[in-house]
């Protein structure tokens, strides 16, 4: 099983909204993916509470079956589609991939 972990910090203003909007939408956007992607087993999105000065405003986690999975959502349409809004919205990200 492979894990792919990534962290937005987020623009206080993009696309003519709130850090706070756009992390709603980018937590809708991305868990619109769910279901779509063949050998995605999971996805969900965090948006940060604690607010801190080392916290990331958004998070994804997913998992997939296979590396060519993960490379098979990282190239289908529907997530290229969400990608100038993210990077858009976004001052910072960090990806974490893993095997397990």
């Amino acid at each position: 099983m492979v894990k792919h972990i990534v962290i937005w910090k987020l623009k206080d203003k993009a696309h003519d909204n709130s850090k706070e909007e756009n992390a709603l939408l980018i937590k809708d956007k991305l868990e619109s993916l769910n279901g779509k992607i063949k050998g995605m087993l999971k996805l969900e999105v965090g948006i940060d509470f604690a607010k801190s000065e080392h916290s990331g405003d958004v998070v994804l986690y997913s998992a997939f079956s296979t590396k060519e999975d993960l490379d098979n959502y990282q190239n289908h349409p529907d997530h290229k589609a969400l990608m100038p809004f993210i990077t858009g919205a976004r001052k910072e990200r960090i990806v974490v991939d893993y095997e397990v």
